[in-house]
């Protein structure tokens, strides 16, 4: 059972990236999705990351829930 808990920084460290609240603000100042762009489709993925944000979302996983505030926060 994974008792790992999934938090928006958690979600960070699970894509390979730096989890700490100034490496999360620059990513997502850096980062934007193009108008009706999947969160997935992002050209700033890796193959892996993008497959891990894909079935978060269609399996509907404990990580669903912090992928769509990822793909929220980089939609504004």
């Amino acid at each position: 059972m994974d008792t790992s808990q999934h938090t928006f920084a958690a979600l960070f460290e699970q894509l390979g990236l730096p989890s700490d609240s100034e490496a999360i603000d620059a990513f997502l100042a850096g980062h934007r999705l193009a108008a009706d762009q999947s969160l997935a489709e992002a050209p700033f993925w890796s193959p892996a990351q993008a497959a891990f944000l894909r079935e978060a979302l269609e399996d509907d996983s404990d990580w669903a829930e912090d992928v769509d505030e990822l793909a929220a926060r980089l939609s504004h």
